[in-house]
């Protein structure tokens, strides 16, 4: 089975710039598209409601989304003309929400992907349990077959 539209979920990591150089060559070889996604995830900061007005919260975790999103779009973008230099058809989005796991889901069901690839951090034992694994999460609930680089 050959797969025409891969979902490549990055963050910006080494492992993750790795799983790109990978999914590129994976797609270069089989004539597949790729869509990138970053997710940024909301900002909430946990003050006491008393200790600063709402408009103070609300500017500064607005503010940080902002940037967020303006990073993440530099290192997307970045991607997809290193992808079409490779002669890769690829396009790239940075969305927000407070579960990654479920934006690369939804997004690849969205986008109509056959197949979702990411990378492993490889955490074990309690840091896997306590930290959690996008990764972990995505193979749990998607339906679109899973690809885990490390």
């Amino acid at each position: 089975m050959y797969y025409k539209h891969i979902m490549l979920a990055v963050d910006g990591s080494e492992l993750s710039r790795k799983a790109e150089q990978e999914c590129i060559a994976f797609a270069k070889s089989t004539g597949a598209k790729v869509s990138a996604i970053h997710v940024v995830s909301h900002f909430h900061l946990h003050i006491q409601p008393w200790a600063t007005p709402k408009s103070v919260h609300a500017k500064i975790e607005t503010e940080h989304e902002e940037e967020a999103k303006e990073i993440a779009q530099k290192m997307v973008s970045a991607l997809v003309t290193r992808a079409k230099k490779e002669g890769v058809d690829c396009d790239g989005l940075v969305v927000v929400g407070d579960h990654p796991y479920e934006e690369i889901i939804n997004n690849a069901e969205n986008r109509k992907c056959d197949l979702i690839m990411m990378a492993s951090h490889g955490r074990r034992g309690l840091d896997a349990v306590l930290l959690g694994s996008e990764t972990v999460k995505v193979l749990t609930h998607s339906k679109i077959p899973v690809l885990v680089l490390r």
